[in-house]
């Protein structure tokens, strides 16, 4: 009998904002609607996010999805403007992925926000060989496996949105059939750093308990176009991926793959990144914060406590009358967790 894990996937994607309304269209989208409204005082604020500002937040939800979800985060004082299309190939950037049956209409839709001179950022969708990547096909004859991602950037969210060709994962993204976008809730999400060693990886494992189904996965500048576009890599340069997933997900079994992961990006030491960590915490504006529901939260204060985190606060009720707490965890990024 499987017994329930005590952490999930990644629960949300928290967004900064100034006005909410516009990325509730926005998101409306893509299959999303407003689940709960929540507010919190100047000091409540503080004591949990350590910003100083009233907020008014709204979650929103993807049909009947347990993860993935969106937060906007409405700030009377925002700290700064965030991320905005700031390059990816930075240390404490953070993005969102999502599946979609039809990534030309997203495109058809950046480029006329191009055209209408609105600030964006995008590529092509990409073709990228996912599993069995030596396998050789007869094109036109065998069906080839991969997918088109392309990458999209604005102002206040970073997405790559990816669409699956000749395969299936059925706990890996669920498609609202209904959305502009046919889009799933938000599949994975991830992180940028530099660890020669993997030893900040050993908290999101160890502390977090979560699963690692992924590592030391290679991707160069010669190896994949959209890696390289996604990421500015020039050539020789590369970065590798170590992916965590709830625990229910699987190490051997692809098809038993559960979305909500969490993809970190490791560049070598030896290269010179940029950081933008200060432009991705609460406060700011666009993608800034990223959470986790578990059952007991009180287990995992104290595991926070003990651990290797820069910093943390105090167990506080959050805008919707959760028990939560934040922490820096080891590698820079700030974190949520909430029960």
């Amino acid at each position: 009998m499987e017994t329930s894990p005590k952490i999930g996937g990644i629960y949300e994607v928290c967004i900064g904002v100034e006005d909410a309304m516009p990325l509730i269209q926005y998101w409306g989208q893509f299959g999303y609607t407003i689940g709960q409204t929540g507010e919190l005082s100047p000091e409540k604020v503080y004591n949990l996010y350590g910003v100083n500002s009233g907020l008014r937040s709204f979650r929103l939800f993807h049909q009947d999805a347990d993860h993935g979800l969106v937060r906007l985060m409405q700030w009377e004082n925002p700290t700064n403007e965030g991320l905005k299309l700031t390059s990816m190939k930075m240390k404490g950037t953070r993005w969102t992925t999502t599946l979609t049956a039809d990534v030309m209409n997203i495109l058809n839709h950046a480029e006329e926000a191009a055209k209408a001179g609105l600030p964006i950022k995008y590529t092509f969708p990409y073709w990228e060989i996912i599993y069995n990547k030596d396998r050789q096909i007869r094109p036109f004859i065998d069906p080839p496996v991969g997918v088109r991602e392309m990458l999209l950037l604005q102002p206040l969210t970073r997405q790559v949105l990816f669409q699956r060709f000749n395969y299936s994962l059925p706990d890996y993204g669920k498609i609202n059939e209904n959305s502009a976008f046919k889009a799933s809730q938000i599949t994975h999400l991830g992180i940028i750093l530099q660890d020669d060693s993997k030893e900040t990886l050993r908290f999101y494992e160890e502390t977090l308990g979560l699963l690692r189904v992924r590592d030391d996965v290679e991707t160069s500048y010669e190896s994949s176009e959209a890696g390289r576009v996604f990421f500015d890599l020039q050539p020789q340069e590369k970065f590798i991926v170590t992916a965590f997933d709830d625990p229910r997900s699987s190490t051997t079994d692809f098809k038993a793959a559960r979305s909500g992961r969490l993809y970190i990006v490791r560049f070598p030491e030896s290269m010179s990144l940029g950081s933008c960590f200060e432009q991705a915490q609460p406060g700011c504006l666009g993608m800034s914060l990223y959470t986790y529901r578990v059952s007991d939260i009180e287990e995992y204060f104290q595991r926070i406590k003990e651990s290797n985190v820069k910093r943390f606060s105090e167990i506080e009720v959050n805008e919707f009358g959760e028990k939560s707490f934040s922490f820096v965890a080891p590698d820079g990024y700030f974190w949520t967790l909430l029960s």
